[in-house]
Parts: C-alpha cells; sequence; structure tokens
C-alpha cells in the first residue's frame, strides 16, 4: 500500500533525512569531547568540595592559657610551654587567674576567649562537662598534712573540733581538704574551726601553736616550707594508713610514698616513708582543639614534666588518666601511636601543609582514578552511539523506498539519500572510528543501488 510521502519517521521511530539543505552544520568534537569529560570534572569539583568542607583549617598561630596566680606552679609551666610553642610559630597567651576554679570558669565561658586551661582534678564540680576535654594529666599535686601531737593520729577523724588551716576560698587546697574532713566527719559539720590560710602564714599559725593542723599543697607546699616544718619539734607529718581506701572513694586521687630522708638526708626526715595521697593537674581544652595544636601542647608537656622528681618516675607525665573530663580523641591517638612521620621529620608549619593537602587530595584520586581509567572506552561510546544513530535513520529509509511510490515521491527518496550522505562526510569523527563511518556508507551506497533497481523496473512496468 503507498505511503504517505510527506512521513518522515519509520515505525521504529526514527527520523528520517529530510529535503536536501543549503549547508550542514557540523558538530564540533570539541562539543562531544566537553560533553564526556564534563560530568568528571564536575564530580572532581565536587569531591574537592566535600574534601575542603570536611577537612579542618589550619590551626591558629595564637592560643590563650588560663594559667594561675602570677609566680605560681601553675604558671612557671605555661610559660615552658610558652617557649616550646614558640619553636614552632605559635604564639602562647597567658592569662593570670586565681587558680583551678577560676581557670576552668573561665574555659567555659566563650566570652573570655581562652583555648585551654590548667585545672586540678577533684576541686570541681563537673556534673555539666560540656565541651571540655583533657589533654592528659601533667603531675601529681601531693597533699601534706602537719599536725601538732605526741601522739601519731591514724584517722583523720581525729582532728574534730581543732583548729585547721585549709586555704582561703576557690583555692584548690581548701576544695580537697573540705572533701576528706567531711568524709570523716571532721569538717564543717565536725565543729572544727576551719581558718582561711595557706602557705607561709598557715605554716606560722602552726609554729605560733595559733592551728593545729594545716593543709599544704600545690604552691603553698614549697620544699622550703616542708622542711622547716619538719625540723619544728613536736610537729608531724601525717601518714595515711588508708590511702588505698581514699584512692578507690576519691576517683581523682593517687596513692603515692615519700622516701624517709626525702627532705634531710643528714637527719634523715622523715624518719620513715610516709603514705600520701595526690590529686593530678590537667590540661583541659575545648573538643575543637586543631588535633596539630594537640599534638604540640602534648609535646610541650612531655618536655616540660617528663623529668624524674621525688614522687614521680621518669616519662610518667603527661599521661592519659581518666579523671573528671574525658580524654580527647586527638590526645589519645596521640598517646597510642606518638606524632605522625611528617611531624617527626618536618618543621610543623610544612607537615600540617603536606597532611591538610594530602586529605583533600587523596579522596579526589581515589574518586577520579578509576573514571579516568574509562573515560576513552565513554569517549568512543559516544561516537559510535552517533554512528548506531545514522545506521536507524538508513535503515528506516531503506523500509520506506520498498514501498509503492510514484515517481515524485522516488526522487524525494533519492534527494533525502543525497542530504542523509553529506551529513555523514560532514560528520566529525576522530580516526579511530572513521572505519565505521566508511562502512556505514557502504552501506548508505546498497540502499541508493536498491532504490535505483526499483526506479527502473517502475518506469518498465509503466511503459
Amino acid at each position: 500500500m503507498p505511503t504517505d510521502s510527506n512521513s518522515n519517521e519509520s515505525e521504529s521511530g526514527d527520523r528520517l533525512p529530510q529535503a536536501p539543505e543549503n549547508s550542514v552544520q557540523p558538530v564540533p568534537m570539541r562539543l562531544y569531547l566537553l560533553q564526556t569529560v564534563g560530568p568528571l570534572l564536575l564530580l572532581g569539583v565536587l569531591a574537592v568540595y566535600l574534601a575542603l568542607h570536611f577537612i579542618r583549617p589550619a590551626p591558629p598561630n595564637t592560643l590563650t592559657i588560663a594559667a594561675g596566680p602570677s609566680g605560681s606552679r601553675f604558671e612557671r609551666a605555661a610559660l615552658q610551654y610558652q617557649k616550646i610553642l614558640a619553636r614552632n610559630g605559635i604564639k602562647l597567651k597567658i592569662v593570670a587567674t586565681d587558680g583551678s576554679i577560676d581557670n576552668l570558669r573561665r574555659l567555659r565561658d566563650v566570652r573570655e576567649h581562652v583555648d585551654i586551661a590548667l585545672v586540678q582534678t577533684g576541686t570541681l564540680g563537673t556534673d555539666e562537662v560540656g565541651d571540655i576535654v583533657s589533654l592528659g594529666s601533667l603531675f601529681y599535686e601531693p597533699l601534706y598534712i602537719f599536725y601538732r601531737g605526741a601522739k601519731r593520729i591514724e584517722l583523720l577523724s581525729a582532728f574534730q573540733g581543732q583548729r585547721i588551716a585549709i586555704g582561703p576560698e576557690g583555692s584548690g587546697t581548701r576544695a580537697l581538704a573540705l572533701a576528706l574532713l567531711d568524709a570523716n566527719e571532721a569538717g564543717t559539720g565536725g565543729k572544727a574551726t576551719l581558718l582561711d590560710l595557706e602557705g607561709e602564714a598557715a605554716k606560722n599559725a602552726l609554729l605560733r601553736h595559733q592551728a593545729d593542723a594545716i593543709f599544704l599543697a600545690g604552691d603553698s607546699a614549697t620544699a622550703a616550707t616542708i622542711g622547716e616544718v619538719l625540723h619544728e619539734p613536736g610537729v608531724r607529718l601525717y601518714d595515711f594508713p588508708q590511702a588505698d581506701a581514699y584512692v578507690r572513694r576519691f576517683h581523682y586521687l593517687s596513692k603515692l610514698e615519700l622516701p624517709a630522708g626525702s627532705f634531710d638526708l643528714g637527719d634523715n626526715i622523715p624518719a620513715t616513708s610516709i603514705k600520701l595521697v595526690a590529686p593530678t593537674v590537667e590540661l583541659l581544652a575545648h573538643d575543637n582543639l586543631h588535633p596539630a595544636l594537640s599534638d604540640l601542647l602534648i609535646e610541650a608537656a612531655t618536655e616540660a614534666h617528663g623529668r624524674a622528681t621525688l614522687l614521680q618516675a621518669a616519662g610518667q607525665f603527661p599521661t592519659p588518666l581518666l579523671h573528671d573530663f574525658p580524654i580527647s580523641v586527638d590526645a589519645a591517638r596521640f598517646y597510642k601511636s606518638g606524632r605522625s612521620l611528617m611531624y617527626r621529620f618536618m618543621p610543623f608549619w610544612l607537615a600540617n601543609l603536606i597532611s591538610r593537602t594530602l586529605v583533600a587530595v587523596v579522596p579526589i584520586l581515589l574518586l577520579l582514578v578509576p573514571a579516568l581509567r574509562y573515560l576513552p572506552a565513554l569517549y568512543n561510546w559516544r561516537y559510535r552511539r552517533r554512528i548506531n544513530h545514522r545506521y536507524g535513520q538508513l535503515m528506516a529509509l531503506e523500509r520506506e523506498s520498498l514501498r509503492e511510490h510514484t515517481p515524485a515521491q522516488r526522487q524525494s527518496l533519492f534527494e533525502r539519500l543525497a542530504v542523509f550522505e553529506k551529513g555523514l562526510i560532514a560528520l566529525r569523527i576522530p580516526g579511530s572510528q572513521a572505519d565505521q563511518l566508511y562502512l556505514l556508507r557502504q552501506h548508505m551506497q546498497f540502499v541508493r543501488d536498491n532504490l535505483a533497481r526499483s526506479d527502473q523496473q517502475g518506469e518498465r512496468t509503466a511503459r
């Protein structure tokens, strides 16, 4: 049955070549290359964006530490950190404070802009830890209790009703003394007279019989003060016979043993070893502290506090003891495996730059390298798809040529074949796909020859 000569689509839905055109606009190869590579470029840009989004920025070059009173051990430690960090280009600002409680308050208050703080364990409430983490314990602060008496006191409950110097309000020594005395019902509820004295003032009160016992810790317990008190007749250093029980009940305490003769070898003072209890001092920070700075701070603490002393072994501190605050993830990683290889052998700024670059580049390479492997196949597939599309058009035209046509309709088919051929000639194909193009042109000539034979047969029939 004759077909409509104006029909431009076959039963398969392929669009047929139209009437001859004055010019054929070839599709640039660059466009097809861009269409092939474009998605990979967008994928690479997305990978870079995600890497830069999740990677931590470069560490700041300035930190602020809440230290302690002027001349205190806390301040001396901060000054050591300041010198060590300066070697790596980090400036440490030191803020003078009233001690541990004030340090923690400043660290928690965002308006203070404090990054790290030195805090004695067990002297504060930690019901709400918030974003505060520990970088580790730095050193012991042993508690020394001196008292007057001809007989040795075995239990802290024996101090009920006595005059006891426990330090001023807000001090770590006072908080620890109250915790121990209250546990023995000898503190605020034991009718004891609590004196706000520490250091030299507490020592003088004991020597002048104005106090029956004094609690000394930290900066108030200097070697000179302890030595002078121990040489005073009638004054004893309290030995904790229940030290193990105290350590288990108060998780922030550690048991220490002061060897005989520690303060005076010639006079053998103390005459016997003394058991003490001691909290530790922790270096606290916000949990968003940069990992590189966390490593630097722990290294500074190792250099400042790692030497052997009377009550600690070499290399014992800093250490990740779990007390009031959780150990930070970065600190735990450092204590387990130390610094990375780059930070060991490169300057801090260079190692940090390389490590951040690797974090951004490695995911991109892992994503793009496999994609680049398939890029040539994808590129060739796109060109084969163009040729296959032309085959679909040629098959549709051939199916139409097999039907009955008027001379005018057959002439239209010849013209459409000519348009089809011009389109093939104008088609830009890389050399690797040229054989497919020339094979298609041979098949096109086969369709033209069949159409010509059909045309001759039609003329003979008409005559």
